[in-house]
């Protein structure tokens, strides 16, 4: 099955004009660091296909003319195939927030063909810097980078927004590239004995997010913070004989 890379614009692959928000000269067209030599690298090395999808709100009225738009957009994709770097799809949604458009992200209206079968979406990545990039992964069922910078500001969206679960946060195309082409780093593991039955799973490119439960407060207590003090998920269920001694529990969770 084929794979996909759905990359945003504004924001990943050029910076967002910080006032307007609109890529409507060719003054304003600044590429996101690094961006080069990693699409290269990816495009070269990996078997994604290539898929923009952006918003451009109000895209061909008064607040948007056409003709202030297609230069510097044509003028972005020429010097990426000037790097080697082709995108397979382009697809632009015109609307306003306001007009809730099925075609805007995070809705997948514009995605359709991408959701025949066709597509191995579970293993396929949407790579943005906002919040509905991250949706629209959920939605389709991919998983989301987030590119923006892993603080407490993207840590409290996630505590809010808990139907999205970006698998790597970065501000740097370095490590998303080197994520991709090495893979996660997850574990998980069973373990069934006389005096106990552990599951554990580890995503050392989490979150901080953490589910603990040991029938031990103290021991959960302590596990928890393992994972919210180094930033990796982390999920331990255990039922242990308790009602024997708690070494057990513990050294077989350990």
């Amino acid at each position: 099955m084929k794979r996909a890379l759905f990359i945003d614009r504004d924001g990943t692959l050029v910076i967002e004009p910080p006032v307007d928000y609109q890529l409507d000269s060719l003054e304003k067209l600044v590429f996101y660091p690094k961006v080069f030599r990693n699409l290269y690298f990816i495009r070269k090395q990996l078997d994604f296909e290539f898929v923009m999808v952006t918003n451009q709100d109000g895209l061909g009225t008064d607040s948007f003319p056409e003709d202030t738009f297609w230069p510097a957009h044509d003028k972005m994709l020429k010097t990426l195939e000037g790097e080697g770097i082709r995108f397979d799809d382009i697809l632009i949604d015109r609307s306003f927030p306001e007009e809730n458009s099925p075609n805007r992200k995070p809705r997948t209206g514009m995605l359709g063909r991408y959701l025949s079968g066709e597509y191995d979406l579970a293993n396929s990545y949407v790579i943005g810097d906002r919040l509905t990039d991250m949706q629209l992964a959920a939605n389709l069922g991919a998983k989301g980078i987030w590119l923006r910078p892993d603080d407490v500001e993207a840590r409290q969206l996630l505590t809010e927004n808990t139907a999205i679960s970006p698998v790597l946060i970065t501000d740097d195309w370095d490590r998303i590239t080197e994520y991709l082409f090495a893979g996660e780093r997850r574990g998980t593991i069973r373990r069934t004995t006389k005096e106990t039955d552990i599951f554990v799973e580890v995503n050392l490119d989490g979150h901080g997010r953490t589910e603990i439960s040991t029938g031990l407060g103290f021991f959960d207590h302590m596990l928890d913070q393992i994972g919210k003090h180094s930033g990796i998920d982390l999920t331990v269920r255990v039922k242990g004989d308790l009602e024997v001694d708690e070494h057990h529990t513990i050294e077989d969770t350990a």
